[in-house]
């Protein structure tokens, strides 16, 4: 009698492992979800919608391929930063793969500014310059660094996060991306240049300015016209 109240407790603890198991909500990945096949090759013109691309019939090689990385963007844009990505869009064959890449240019004085990859984690390999960086944690903490040529540096995923050139010659960078569409939000950008536009009386409350500080921002950061 003493040995099956001895046994029970870890029989009855198994028992419910494996109820929660069978009941609860599989745990969350921290990148795109597995393939169930060898390729799917993103094709690009369809209308189909589901959660990525759907799969096009003929495939070449082309469609594993981007040259794009191997020169230097022109960074004569609000920032003095561009970012050249090889995602999805440029390489359809990632399509499920769960990976891609970017090149980031710099000028001298040149920001990637504070945005955030809703869907990756990004890691950027530094090609040339020096560069300061930095990420924010949900807890308002700055981790940052001053990061140069050959080093390598990762912001998690979700989390707010920057590059600024300070130094006296071009700096760029090498990205590398745990989805093959990690998304970009870009936080002034999102705020001051929504289609249609975050109200004013939202903005004025958020941070603490007037009307006209930030009808000033938003003027600054409309769409340039053709």
């Amino acid at each position: 009698m003493g040995m099956g109240t001895g046994m029970a407790s870890p029989l009855l603890s198994c028992a419910i492992m494996a109820l929660l198991a069978s009941v609860l909500p599989p745990p969350s990945v921290a990148g795109d979800p597995d393939l169930l096949q060898d390729i799917c090759v993103a094709d690009l013109s369809s209308s189909v919608k589901v959660n990525g691309f759907a799969c096009k019939a003929t495939v070449t090689e082309d469609d594993f391929y981007f040259k794009g990385l191997g020169a230097a963007g022109n960074t004569n844009t609000t920032y003095g930063s561009v970012v050249t990505g090889a995602n999805v869009e440029k390489v359809p064959g990632l399509n499920t793969l769960g990976v891609s890449m970017a090149r980031i240019d710099y000028a001298p004085g040149g920001l990637n500014a504070p945005h955030t990859h809703p869907r990756a984690t990004e890691m950027v390999f530094v090609l040339e310059g020096a560069l300061d960086v930095g990420f924010i944690t949900t807890g308002n903490k700055l981790v940052s660094k001053t990061i140069s040529a050959g080093d390598v540096f990762v912001f998690p995923r979700g989390l707010v996060h920057f590059q600024k050139n300070n130094g006296a010659g071009p700096a760029s960078v090498i990205s590398a991306f745990n989805s093959q569409f990690p998304g970009t939000q870009s936080l002034a950008m999102t705020l001051f240049a929504a289609t249609p536009p975050v109200p004013d009386h939202v903005l004025t409350t958020a941070f603490q300015v007037g009307t006209k500080e930030v009808e000033k921002i938003k003027s600054r950061l409309a769409p340039k016209k053709a």
